[in-house]
């Protein structure tokens, strides 16, 4: 049985695991990002390395390679990478250094998204949807496409979807800015005259039946409709899949952002509705995809 190594990296923690040819996870391990500077960041990411190797009692000779989901742009071809907003590694050969420290060969870095569409499309292969996006629901939002088996990456930075301009409290706004995590933390804090208050409270409000808190998570499901529909008039995609923290914890949240799509949408768009889903991997699609991206070769 092959096995390879899946990191997701990302500001906050980085998670690794175990993964098998079927894209099972037969082990996990996860530590905190150190973003203080760029040599304690890789020895956050060494540490998560050994950490997995340890608990599984397994050595890097049984291991095919390394797959590494970074944020941000990457130089897939050099395995570095080039510029994140929540990492200090531009300009970071991350294949070089993990192939110095593990004397592991195959190293594949690329976009953290990236990692987790490939994850979700594998998932779905037996119903073969031409054109798949991912998107994750975050601390930041953006989105993968794969079309026929490729990725769709244009000059390096397709997907971006958080960066698409909706209209937020009367003004145009990114996306990212407005509906993410974030930012329905600062409308609530804002709308509510609370600046403590959490992404997790304005959820937990919601359930519990606050019309307050109610009214901000149909905002943000208004603009996440927006950005989706931007994407259903570019792509026509067969299927979206739908990850990150905010969306798969909230799963009612689906529901609100597929009747805002509606009313945009054409009757010959609404096609997409009924194969709008999220993610059963929950957090571990991209080091699940990570993972796959090796033993997929």
């Amino acid at each position: 049985m092959k096995l390879a190594i899946g990191l997701d990296i990302g500001g906050t923690k980085i998670a690794a695991g175990i993964i098998t040819e079927t894209g099972e996870l037969l082990h996990r391990a996860e530590v905190k990002s150190d973003t203080s500077d760029r040599g304690k960041m890789f020895e956050s990411t060494a540490e998560a390395v050994e950490q997995v190797l340890e608990t599984s009692f397994i050595s890097t000779e049984e291991i095919a390679g390394i797959g590494v989901g970074v944020p941000g742009k990457v130089d897939r071809r050099n395995g570095i990478a080039i510029y994140q907003n929540n990492l200090p590694w531009e300009h970071f050969p991350v294949a070089s250094r993990l192939r110095e420290r593990f004397g592991i060969e195959q190293i594949i870095v690329d976009n953290d998204v990236c990692m987790a569409a490939f994850a979700e499309w594998k998932d779905s292969q037996a119903k073969r949807p031409e054109t798949f996006v991912y998107m994750t629901v975050s601390t930041g939002i953006a989105c993968a496409i794969i079309h026929q088996g490729s990725f769709l990456r244009g000059a390096g930075f397709a997907g971006e979807i958080g960066l698409i301009p909706v209209l937020a409290d009367a003004k145009m706004e990114r996306l990212e800015m407005a509906a993410a995590g974030p930012g329905i933390q600062r409308l609530a804090a804002k709308e509510l005259v609370y600046e403590g208050i959490s992404t997790k409270d304005v959820f937990l409000g919601y359930a519990n039946g606050s019309r307050d808190h109610q009214k901000i998570i149909e905002v943000a499901a208004h603009q996440i409709a927006q950005g989706i529909y931007s994407v259903s008039c570019l792509l026509d995609p067969h299927r979206m899949v739908f990850g990150g923290s905010v969306i798969v914890n909230n799963p009612f949240l689906l529901e609100l952002i597929k009747g805002k799509l509606k009313d945009y949408q054409l009757p010959e768009q609404q096609h997409l509705l009924d194969h709008m889903t999220i993610s059963s991997m929950k957090q571990d699609n991209g080091i699940i995809g990570a993972g796959l991206r090796i033993l997929d070769r």
